[in-house]
């Protein structure tokens, strides 16, 4: 086991570039980072979970599916080059393997997995979050993962292709195995308080225990930024469209939110989510109890996006918070 340098680590990157489109975690002139090329700004691994939406690597805001032109039919096709992707967190991969089984259950999405397939997937844990706070390891399902221990951070294989990525990074310095067991015992006793309250507000959800006098409430808040949407990886409502051009034309789609007044209208003009407290409601019932009925598993997996944008602090943990206040004693 080794552990290596950001210095070591953004050589050894930018070496896979003739195989892979290396996307890392780089530095924004307002102190902010996203994911980007590694050539396009500084790498910064530190710093916790990007506020980009992770997943948007496959399932783009906007994306052009297919073109049309003299009747024929031009499907988008698979990416030249795999993505290497270095910056999920640990809860970013949860998300993922729940958006995968979504594109590929029911319907195979052949779109999402015109990039996602052969994707070679990076998460980045241990003592590395903002202000140095720790963050949690993954549970093994990504490719590889860099693990900070403060100042260098351990690569760690968790499957084969990434066990041969690991292997062609250059430097690093061997590590003994002791240190990233007591990281990752370290991490598997950071706090579940978050995790206990969404399982509980699911549970007065389940149970039919929150009016809609709440959900007015609560609503009366939102000022349809579609913040939360555009950052929670789990999201995946999209609306399609055509643009003609010349002699072609071209087919889109592009994400949809719940929190927009037309976002379930029909085009007789019947919209059943006409009001905003239906569709508010419908924000969080869709996380906590719609895909636990249909999925098996509660759908916010805790990356605390939506509840770092959100302007009125009706994000999705602020919202669980405040409906157990008010309900829990009385379920």
């Amino acid at each position: 086991m080794k552990a290596f340098s950001q210095a070591e680590l953004k050589s050894s990157l930018k070496s896979l570039e003739a195989d892979y489109d290396v996307q890392v975690p780089i530095a924004l002139h307002d102190g902010t980072r996203t994911l980007g090329s590694i050539n396009s700004g500084e790498l910064l691994l530190a710093g916790g979970c990007l506020p980009t939406k992770p997943v948007s690597l496959f399932f783009p805001q906007v994306d052009c599916i297919m073109t049309i032109e003299d009747e024929t039919i031009n499907m988008q096709t698979p990416l030249e080059k795999p993505l290497l992707i270095v910056g999920f967190t640990a809860e970013d991969a949860d998300c993922l393997e729940f958006t995968d089984k979504f594109f590929s259950s029911e319907y195979y999405d052949n779109i999402y997995f015109n990039k996602r397939d052969k994707a070679i997937i990076g998460v980045i844990s241990g003592r590395c979050g903002n202000d140095g706070e720790i963050m949690k390891l993954s549970s093994g399902n990504c490719d590889f993962e860099l693990v900070c221990d403060g100042e260098k951070y351990i690569a760690v294989a968790h499957s084969q292709i990434g066990e041969s990525l690991v292997q062609k990074f250059t430097g690093g310095v061997k590590i003994e195995n002791t240190v990233y067991k007591n990281l990752k015992k370290e991490t598997e006793n950071l706090s579940d308080d978050n995790k206990e309250l969404i399982e509980k507000a699911s549970k007065l959800l389940l149970d039919d225990m929150v009016p809609d006098e709440f959900w007015q409430d609560i609503a009366s808040r939102c000022i349809a930024c579609t913040a939360c949407n555009m950052v929670c990886p789990t999201c995946t409502c999209f609306d399609v469209f055509d643009v003609k051009r010349n002699k072609s034309i071209e087919r889109y789609r592009m994400w949809d939110s719940c929190q927009l007044d037309g976002f379930m209208r029909e085009a007789s003009g019947n919209n059943p989510m006409n009001e905003e407290h239906i569709r508010t409601r419908r924000r969080i019932h869709h996380k906590l109890v719609a895909d636990v009925l249909h999925w098996g598993t509660i759908t916010c997996f805790l990356c605390g996006r939506c509840d770092s944008v959100c302007p009125s602090d009706i994000g999705i943990l602020s919202v669980c918070r405040e409906m157990i206040e008010r309900y829990h004693e009385t379920s």
